[in-house]
C-alpha cells in the first residue's frame, strides 16, 4: 500500500528567506469532536489514518469516536500524532514552510521524532500506542494520589519560596513545566491541591487545570525505567534529518542516542518552553509554524514576543476561505 511521506525532505532556503521552525503542541483539544472531521476529510490526514489502521489492527477513527477517555486514550494519542504530522505536511505544501528546526513540548516530542526522520510513520504510531498503554498501566498501580496542576500569573520568587517552604516540611512539590514567566505546572499530592490553590491565590496567582495522570516529574523514575525496558527496547531510532530542539533544556538533538534520551526524559524531567524559545531565537529562527490544535503555546508571551507565529490547525485546514484557489481538503 502506498504510504504517505513522513515528512518532505527539507529544501534549501531561498536567498533572503527567514529561518523557520515547526512546533508540535501537546494533547490539548484531542477529542473526536475536534479532530474527527479533519481526519476523515483532509487529504494529508487520510493516508496516515490508513497506515494507523494497518499498524494498530483496528479502525482508528471508530475506536477514537467510541472512546470514553479523554486526551490520554491510546486512540486519542495516535489521532493527535497523525493529525499533527498531516498539518505539518500541509504547512510545507500549502503554506510553503521550509523549517530548519523542529520541536514539540511534552507529547509533541512524538510527532517531532517522526517529522525529524528519527522514526518512520508506522514506527511512530506503534510507539505512541505502546507508550499510552504502558503509561495507563503504570498509573493504575503507582502514584494514584499525584496530580499536575497549572498555575499562572505567579511571581517567580514567591512561587519558589512557596515550594521551598512546603518541601521543607515534607510536602513534596516540584515544577514539571516552565511555560512562561509566572506560568508553570506543579506536581503534588492531590490531598494538598485545595490548600495549594489557596496559597497560589494568596500570592496573587491563579489556578488553571489539573492533569490526571500527572506528568514530567522526578517522582516517575520507575515509569522511565519501565518505558525503557518494555517499550523502547526494540525501537530503532535514527539520526534526525532536521535539528530537534530538546524540550527539557533547549539543547540541540542531532543523534539517534540523544533522540532516545529526550523521548525517555519526558517521563521524569520537567519541560522548559522558555529554553526552547531561547534556542530558536539564538539559532536565528523568525517564524514558527505550530501544526496542531493549540490554545496555549501560540498565545504565550514567551512565544509571541520573540517569534512570528503561524498556526496550521484542524479548524483552519478545513476552512475553504483559507485555502489557495484550487486547493481542496
Amino acid at each position: 500500500m502506498p504510504r504517505p511521506t513522513d515528512r518532505p525532505v527539507p529544501r534549501a532556503s531561498r536567498t533572503g528567506e527567514q529561518t523557520s521552525a515547526v512546533v508540535f503542541p501537546g494533547l490539548a483539544g484531542t477529542t473526536f469532536a475536534a479532530l474527527g472531521k479533519f481526519l476523515v476529510l483532509d487529504r494529508f490526514a487520510r493516508p496516515r489514518v490508513r497506515v494507523a489502521d494497518e499498524v494498530l489492527g483496528y479502525p482508528l477513527l471508530e475506536r477514537f469516536r467510541d472512546s470514553t477517555d479523554d486526551d490520554y486514550s491510546e486512540s486519542a494519542q495516535v489521532a493527535s500524532l497523525i493529525s499533527s504530522l498531516a498539518l505539518a505536511e500541509r504547512a510545507e505544501t500549502v503554506r510553503g514552510a521550509r523549517p530548519r528546526f523542529c520541536a514539540g513540548p511534552s507529547f509533541g516530542l512524538r510527532p517531532t521524532a517522526v517529522y525529524s526522520g528519527a522514526l518512520d510513520l508506522a514506527e511512530g504510531i506503534r510507539l505512541t500506542a505502546a507508550i499510552a498503554r504502558r503509561e495507563r498501566e503504570f498509573f493504575r498501580t503507582h502514584h494514584s494520589d499525584i496530580v499536575t496542576h497549572t498555575v499562572v500569573r505567579v511571581p517567580a520568587e514567591p512561587l519558589a519560596a512557596l515550594l521551598a517552604e512546603w518541601n521543607a516540611r515534607g510536602d513534596r512539590l516540584e515544577v514539571s513545566g516552565d511555560l512562561d514567566q509566572g506560568f508553570a505546572m506543579v506536581t503534588l499530592r492531590e490531598t494538598l491541591l485545595d490548600r495549594f490553590k489557596r496559597a497560589i491565590g494568596s500570592i496573587g496567582g491563579y489556578s488553571m487545570h489539573t492533569m490526571r495522570p500527572p506528568a514530567h516529574s522526578t517522582l516517575f523514575g520507575e515509569l522511565r525505567t519501565a518505558m525503557e525496558q518494555d517499550v523502547f527496547a526494540d525501537v530503532g531510532l535514527r539520526t534526525p534529518r532536521i535539528a530537534v530542539v530538546k524540550d527539557q533544556d533547549g539543547s540541540i538533538v542531532d543523534t539517534a542516542e540523544a533522540m532516545r534520551t529526550m523521548l525517555l526524559d519526558t517521563f521524569n524531567r520537567p519541560f522548559n518552553w522558555r529554553a526552547v524559545v531561547g534556542t530558536l531565537v539564538a539559532q536565528g529562527v523568525h517564524t514558527v509554524h505550530f501544526t496542531g490544535a493549540d490554545a496555549l503555546f501560540t498565545r504565550l508571551d514567551s512565544t509571541v514576543r520573540h517569534l512570528h507565529v503561524v498556526k496550521t490547525d484542524p479548524k483552519s485546514a478545513l476552512r475553504p476561505s483559507s485555502l489557495p484557489v484550487g486547493e481542496t481538503v
